[in-house]
């Protein structure tokens, strides 16, 4: 290579043989030692206003079929607004006559009256056999105006007419009611054979033994009149809390009677911390009393005897209400007569 070749080129180029003419200042001024001022930044833009970009629609994937198009559906006219529509006025349901909403249950009203007990009430009432001013009620808990007319069919007359009531002259060792162990129910003793028959009597059937049970208590140290039934009427009347039936005693008594005990048996006593009702006591010898009651707690003569010093040696009930014992014998029994009542 000529020392010509190289006249005006930098000693150090060795691409200076292909450079263009001019080009040799360019490497120059890169190999120039660079000034602070030349390496200063660029004065910093404005910060712009990035704008939301919204994520690129996918397009189909390779392979699926083309997505069916949807047809515009036509626009629907807004409906008018609707006009409210007045309330309608609460009308009172018309009850038929006798009916009524806040009376009382027809059961209990009939049972009031003496109709029959609620029990016996609800079966006739299920049954259809009852009547409130002429319509018959077939729905149980009906309410009705408590002085609304009530009747009942034949057959709820013929049901009744079952509905025996015996009367028992019970001896010592029977108990009225369910039996205890080693004691024998009064019940046992009404037979065909232990029958006093009257005029009228209707034939025993041993079907009438069935829900046969004693309306009131009496001891098994006690004797005397003890009424055994099937009549809920009859039962509420002489054991029901708010019943005034009279029961009549005889009580055979042996101790010394503290000073004014005739007074205090009559009227002054207490039974498990409630007092009592006041009875009718008075005395017939120096060992028998004669007592009236209008309630019967559990061995209540004994026990109010025993407050005043007496203890009883023997007890016998001769009336309950206005049907009396009578010479019906020890052990014996009979129906009570239609024209009986308590």
């Amino acid at each position: 290579m000529s020392a010509g070749d190289d006249k005006g080129a930098p000693p150090d180029d060795p691409w200076a043989r292909w450079r263009k003419p001019g080009a040799t200042a360019a490497v120059d001024a890169e190999k120039r030692p660079k000034r602070p001022a030349d390496t200063a930044p660029p004065a910093a833009e404005p910060p712009r206003a990035r704008a939301a970009s919204a994520p690129a629609p996918r397009g189909p994937r390779p392979g699926a079929a083309p997505a069916p198009r949807k047809e515009a559906r036509p626009s629907v006219p807004e409906r008018p607004a609707r006009a409210a529509t007045p309330a309608a006025p609460v009308v009172a349901a018309t009850l038929p006559a006798g009916l009524a909403r806040e009376g009382v249950r027809l059961s209990k009203v009939m049972s009031e009256r003496g109709i029959c007990s609620r029990r016996e009430a609800d079966l006739w009432i299920e049954r259809g056999w009852v009547f409130v001013a002429g319509e018959r009620l077939t729905q149980l808990g009906t309410r009705i105006d408590p002085a609304a007319e009530i009747t009942i069919s034949k057959e709820a007359q013929v049901d009744q007419a079952k509905q025996v009531t015996i009367l028992l002259n019970k001896p010592v060792g029977y108990v009225s009611g369910q039996p205890e162990p080693g004691s024998t129910p009064a019940v046992t003793l009404v037979t065909a054979e232990s029958q006093v028959r009257q005029s009228g009597d209707p034939e025993f059937k041993p079907w009438m033994l069935r829900n046969l049970a004693p309306a009131g208590r009496l001891d098994v140290d006690s004797t005397g009149l003890l009424v055994l039934t099937r009549d809920g009427r009859i039962a509420k009347q002489l054991v029901g809390e708010d019943s005034q039936i009279e029961k009549e005693y005889l009580v055979r008594v042996a101790g010394t009677m503290i000073p004014d005990g005739l007074k205090l048996l009559a009227h002054g006593l207490e039974l498990d911390d409630q007092p009592l009702k006041s009875a009718r006591v008075r005395q017939l010898n120096e060992d028998q009393l004669h007592f009236i009651l209008k309630e019967g707690k559990k061995r209540q003569i004994r026990r109010m005897c025993e407050l005043v010093g007496l203890q009883v040696t023997g007890l016998k009930r001769v009336r309950i209400g206005h049907v009396k014992l009578g010479e019906l014998p020890t052990g014996k029994w009979r129906f009570l007569r239609a024209d009986e009542s308590f």
